[in-house]
């Protein structure tokens, strides 16, 4: 039986090999310092060392639980780090832009990691749910939420912040959705202080694997009903994905997002 204690370990799970990936990482900076930096919007250099980190986090404090979950935020950490190195410079956002450049032919990174992370999230619904409607939804839950997360991460601390918030519900929760959400809200309380100080940020690799973790803590969670609300508020939130993303850049202190 998942407890309190069960709770907080997952979150000292989160947090801790967050920390010590991002130690890790900045110390030994394969392939050198230069790839593992970005310039954000307000001109100023980052560092991507969260990203990967949180990603082995959110992994190992998922198998502690449900070892299909791991698989899926993985995998959504891998699609997200493919578009990190491939898809810089690519402004494009939103499906709708790289489904446009599909129907004319171009394979652009956004797309390899919409189908991959899609396809991951359907594979863990399929896991943890036994009726096939319920895998659907499941898979369409997690792939959303790892989608939507990535949309909000616009500015400093936006990812981190909303994967913080939406996690906080399911601390309350007994069983497998507490466990799952601590683990999420352990990572993102380990990123958040750099990533509001703008010396470090998720990328597209931490956003992903964390909002699938977030999606599966729902999935763990939710009968058919929940499954279906959650479902059909985050396919919204996917078609209006410009809206989401402005509403999120304009949120927050306005000193956050004036350049400097």
């Amino acid at each position: 039986m998942i407890t309190r204690r069960g709770r907080s370990v997952a979150f000292a799970v989160g947090a801790g090999l967050t920390w010590a990936g991002v130690a890790v990482l900045r110390k030994a900076a394969p392939g050198g310092r230069e790839r593992w930096e970005r310039t954000n919007f307000a001109g100023r250099t980052v560092e991507l060392y969260a990203g990967p980190a949180a990603v082995v986090a959110g992994a190992v404090g998922a198998a502690r639980v449900r070892p299909a979950v791991a698989g899926a935020v993985l995998a959504a950490g891998a699609c997200g780090a493919y578009d990190d190195v491939v898809g810089a410079g690519d402004a494009r956002r939103g499906f709708r832009a790289h489904l446009g450049a599909l129907r004319e032919g171009e394979v652009t990174s956004g797309a390899v990691k919409l189908f991959g992370i899609s396809a991951a999230g359907l594979v863990a619904g399929a896991l943890l749910k036994e009726r096939p409607l319920d895998k659907v939804l499941a898979g369409v839950v997690i792939a959303g939420a790892a989608h939507f997360v990535n949309l909000v991460d616009v500015r400093p601390g936006r990812a981190a912040g909303a994967v913080l918030a939406l996690s906080a519900p399911g601390l309350l929760r007994a069983g497998a959705a507490g466990e799952l959400s601590a683990v999420s809200a352990g990572a993102a309380v380990a990123v958040l202080p750099d990533d509001l100080g703008e010396r470090a940020m998720l990328g597209d690799a931490g956003a992903h694997a964390l909002g699938a973790l977030l999606g599966a803590a729902v999935v763990a969670g939710n009968t058919r009903a929940g499954l279906l609300a959650h479902a059909v508020a985050l396919v919204g939130a996917a078609v209006c994905g410009e809206r989401v993303s402005e509403v999120a850049r304009s949120a927050g202190r306005p000193q956050l997002d004036a350049p400097m």
